[in-house]
């Protein structure tokens, strides 16, 4: 990583969250009556800006949303996190959406409709992370953005970080770029598992486990687990996101892989205990207070 990069630019997606609470998803054909959970800003790229932005690092977020209240909102987020926004506004498409079921036992399911997120373009995305110590993406927007994200971070020197959610094919190709490749336990399985992966060249491969911790798979060496922090979740939405945001953020300081993904346990931990994915309650402060808690 070079001297003169500095902090974290997140591309990605943003959408506003439509949550519902309800004890079990609805059957074909059935209307489930549910406890409005509320509207939240979200979106794996704005979640995981939002996260790093909270834990203390500079960064930045990369994105496109409609012309609309909706993007209004998600922009007000950013502002209030710290997070300094390279938003464009679409004119055609509308801000991206999300309905979460969120159930009784602080899981999820979720739905999304992409929206002005499917117009983030590969100029885009290069423009914005011009400059990063550290360039973290997902695949809620256009895989060859993703792409020249990645492969343009590299190319000036800095950490890459790929969260291959929602699991798809490409990433294989891309992973010549990825420094740091962020997976849970489905997307593993869908990408063949952590053999194929190294395989393919992923040289450090993050496999995140709910609350069954993460375990960090790297090239030629034993597999390190790191135990999960013993909470009582309120909502998991969001939680894997800052997990991520926060490895992101604390490799940019330069903190090892290892501490670096204690913090971003933490981090998750502190998420999954507040409704909503961008929880006010995720600071420097709550992070260190669970990690001393160990």
């Amino acid at each position: 990583m070079s001297d003169t990069l500095t902090g974290v630019a997140v591309v990605g997606s943003a959408n506003l969250d439509l949550v519902v609470e309800v004890s079990r998803p609805p059957r074909v054909g059935e209307t489930l009556l549910g406890r409005s959970g509320g509207r939240f800003s979200g979106g794996k790229g704005l979640n995981q800006a939002v996260a790093s932005a909270r834990s203390g690092a500079p960064t930045r977020f990369c994105a496109v949303v409609g012309a609309d209240e909706a993007a209004d909102v998600l922009q007000q987020t950013l502002a209030d996190a710290g997070v300094v926004a390279a938003v464009r506004r679409s004119a055609d498409a509308p801000t991206g959406v999300a309905h979460v079921l969120a159930f009784d036992d602080g899981d999820n399911s979720i739905i999304v409709a992409a929206g002005a997120n499917a117009e983030l373009a590969p100029d885009d995305a290069v423009a914005g992370i011009a400059g990063a110590a550290v360039v973290l993406a997902q695949l809620e927007v256009p895989v060859p953005s993703v792409a020249a994200a990645l492969r343009a971070g590299r190319g000036a020197g800095a950490l890459t970080i790929l969260n291959a959610a929602p699991a798809h094919a490409a990433t294989i190709g891309m992973l010549a770029d990825v420094d740091v490749l962020v997976v849970n336990e489905t997307e593993c399985a869908e990408l063949d598992g952590i053999d194929r992966l190294h395989a393919a060249g992923a040289r450090t491969v993050v496999l995140t486990q709910g609350a069954g911790g993460v375990t960090l798979h790297r090239t030629d060496e034993q597999p390190l687990h790191i135990d999960a922090f013993r909470i009582d979740p309120v909502d998991s939405t969001g939680a894997g996101d800052a997990f991520c945001g926060v490895l992101a953020a604390a490799l940019s300081q330069g903190e090892c892989i290892e501490d670096a993904l204690v913090r971003a346990c933490a981090a998750g931990a502190v998420v999954a205990q507040h409704r909503g994915a961008t929880t006010q309650e995720l600071s420097p402060a709550s992070i260190a207070a669970l990690v001393s808690s160990r």
